[in-house]
């Protein structure tokens, strides 16, 4: 313990996100990463642990997450780490912003015309016992710590700053009675293209302050989805 803490970082500026292998596990190995962060939360996770057998919970968890980690992978997003119900996906370069934000309206999209109907198909009692199949997409951006934590054959990557801590609990954010889907910052949303920004010449994002992890801030909303 003393040698995990007394030791001085050693951080290097990254250029493209590391995987596992990349970072040092004993010494104190750190990439420094400008990114944007992605985190795919699905809904209803509760409900359907309660009313539901572990069988079906399970397709309904696997057919989400790879569906969000499929579109992830196809918007130039990498993806580095799981948690139950949840992904999380990582973007840089200079469209990193626009990507994420896309890729959060194909998930929409894709939960509704492409997951439930196959759910609602095979396994039927789901519709019938209420469950909807959706995923909350949370994405912020800036730089972020990346270091390995762990033991030899049991260790995995950890994302330290604002940047994922923030897209985490926009993810968690729930508004019963309306349909937004997708949460983005501020700073997203200035970097935004035209394409990811408006649709038919209205704005996708709906502006919003609230407290989000204990911090004031403005960030956007929005209930629109593209078509995968």
């Amino acid at each position: 313990m003393d040698k995990l803490v007394g030791t001085p970082w050693t951080t290097r500026n990254g250029s493209v996100v590391p995987g596992t292998d990349d970072v040092k596990l004993y010494s104190n190995d750190a990439v420094k990463l400008d990114a944007v962060y992605l985190y795919a939360d699905l809904l209803g996770s509760t409900k359907l642990a309660r009313d539901f057998r572990p069988e079906t919970a399970g397709k309904v968890i696997r057919a989400s997450l790879r569906t969000a980690s499929v579109i992830i992978k196809g918007k130039g997003g990498e993806i580095r780490s799981y948690d139950g119900d949840r992904v999380m996906g990582i973007f840089i370069g200079d469209s990193k912003n626009s990507n994420a934000a896309k890729a959060a309206l194909h998930i929409n999209y894709a939960m509704q015309h492409i997951v439930e109907p196959a759910l609602y198909a095979k396994l039927p009692h789901l519709k019938t016992g209420g469950y909807q199949p959706r995923m909350c997409v949370g994405i912020a951006s800036g730089d972020a710590f990346i270091a390995r934590a762990g033991v030899r054959e049991r260790s995995d990557l950890v994302s330290i700053g604002r940047a994922p801590n923030i897209a985490a609990k926009l993810s968690d954010i729930r508004e019963p009675g309306t349909t937004y889907r997708t949460y983005i910052t501020a700073d997203v949303y200035k970097m935004l293209n035209q394409k990811a920004k408006v649709a038919e010449g209205t704005d996708m994002w709906v502006p919003k302050t609230d407290d989000v992890g204990g911090e004031r801030m403005t960030f956007y909303r929005s209930t629109y989805w593209w078509e995968v």
